[in-house]
């Protein structure tokens, strides 16, 4: 090849390299990269705008289930309190005036509840379904009544205010049943009212003779080095009511269980019975 052919080669692949940068900087390909990046840009905007209101949602719903859990636990304490500072009567008539005030009430017992390793409820249950199902059971303050959803006993259940048919609305101190017709009794954290030895003499009222009294109770209100009761005065007490102390359980850290047996021979009148005062169970502020 001549150096003129050279020459005019190389003029040849200048000028299509040229040709190629200028059209590549043209309005029309400018326009194109422009509308490339403005659409990245308002995708990647639109993406970060919408995380952030994800964001926002979800730090609002957070403060807003926060702020309900706080108020909700402010009414739990403040009800909590009035049942363990007034008669069983005056606490039946506080949830006549708003039986809504029962829901908030348990909801906050459940919630509390749960961070027990072992509910008393549970050992109650498994002692009555370890014995004979003819035998007649009534639960004092019976809740949401999953006792007598657990055993294959027929069982009274008792509270201030009933949402289950199963569950009879009363004061725990005055029930329906007949005298000398249950077998076995169950307090489980129930003894709240500042009147509460009259619950346990309508336990000895209702029950057979040598029926079974079961009382589960938290265990700082039997703790006399923080105000509570000394235990053994309360055992002496229900004694004189007219049972036999048969055994007690103070192996939980949360709780207490004394099992009772009514006495066969009852005296002719209830003696003045000295009983000791049961510590209110009252939640701090979390």
């Amino acid at each position: 090849m001549t150096d003129v052919q050279r020459r005019s080669k190389k003029r040849k692949r200048g000028g299509r390299s040229r040709r190629k940068k200028k059209e590549e900087c043209t309005p029309a390909a400018a326009a194109a990269n422009n509308a490339s990046v403005s659409v990245s840009v308002s995708v990647s905007s639109s993406t970060c705008a919408s995380s952030v209101v994800r964001s926002a949602s979800k730090s609002s719903s957070s403060f807003l289930d926060k702020m309900k859990a706080k108020l909700s636990g402010g009414y739990f304490r403040m009800i909590n309190e009035k049942l363990y500072t007034c008669s069983g009567d005056e606490a039946l008539n506080y949830f006549k005036e708003d039986p809504a005030l029962f829901n908030v009430y348990h909801s906050g017992y459940q919630e509390q509840m749960s961070h027990w390793p072992v509910q008393p409820n549970d050992i109650i249950i498994k002692w009555i379904n370890d014995r004979s199902p003819s035998l007649v059971v009534v639960d004092f303050g019976c809740g949401d009544a999953r006792l007598s959803r657990s055993v294959k006993n027929k069982v009274f259940s008792f509270d201030l205010v009933s949402n289950d048919p199963a569950v009879i609305a009363c004061d725990m101190s005055n029930t329906p049943l007949d005298t000398s017709s249950v077998d076995v009794a169950v307090f489980c954290l129930s003894l709240m009212g500042t009147n509460f030895p009259n619950y346990l003499q309508e336990a000895n009222r209702v029950l057979k003779h040598r029926g079974w009294l079961l009382i589960a109770e938290v265990k700082s209100r039997f703790d006399p080095n923080t105000g509570g009761a000394d235990p053994n005065e309360f055992v002496k007490s229900t004694c004189e009511l007219g049972f036999a102390s048969m055994t007690q359980d103070f192996s939980n850290k949360m709780f207490l269980l004394f099992y009772f047996q009514k006495k066969e021979k009852q005296r002719p009148k209830e003696p003045q019975i000295k009983w000791p005062e049961l510590k209110p169970c009252l939640y701090k502020r979390r």
